[in-house]
Parts: C-alpha cells; structure tokens; sequence
C-alpha cells in the first residue's frame, strides 16, 4: 500500500493489487509491448509487467480483480493475438 498525502494534510491510502496471469506466445520484446499495451488499456489497470518467454503478465489494480476483469483481460489478450491462459496462483 501507499500512503498519499495532500498539501492540505489530508491523506487516504490506495492499495496496490497485483495479479499474476499466463499468456502464451509472448517470445520477444515486441510480443510483449503488444501485450503490455493492450491490456495497459483497461480502465481498472494501473500497470502491467510481461516477462519474455515466460509469458507471465503481472497486472496491478486498485481493487481485487474479479470473474469479469479476468474474462476482460482474456479477451483483450486473445484479441491481441496471444493465448490467455488463466492465473498464475500465488
């Protein structure tokens, strides 16, 4: 978690939930900035990480991503061209 604070002093606190996923074909450093973008731009990402060759994409959301951000995630992945294979368990 982090800590923000405001110039007034007032502060909140925003959590960082980040969410392992498979995704199969990401085999070079273009096959992962396709990836990365596309699913960079879902309104509940905050950050995205693709390992190369691996194939592990590591998505950071504010809250705890459900059934239907995961099934959104698979279909910008397949859409993109890349094989969605479900989450990495932690």
């Amino acid at each position: 978690m982090s800590n923000c604070c405001t110039p007034d002093g007032s502060c909140h606190t925003t959590a960082e939930i980040k969410t392992t996923y498979k995704v199969d074909g990401v085999g070079s450093a273009h096959c992962q900035g396709v990836v990365t973008k596309a699913v960079s731009g879902l309104d509940e990402v905050t950050a995205v990480e693709v390992e190369i060759g691996t194939g592990l994409v590591t998505v950071t959301t504010a809250n705890e991503p459900d059934e239907s951000l995961d099934a959104l995630i698979a279909k910008t992945v397949d859409e993109a061209g890349y094989g969605f294979a479900g989450r990495v368990a932690a």
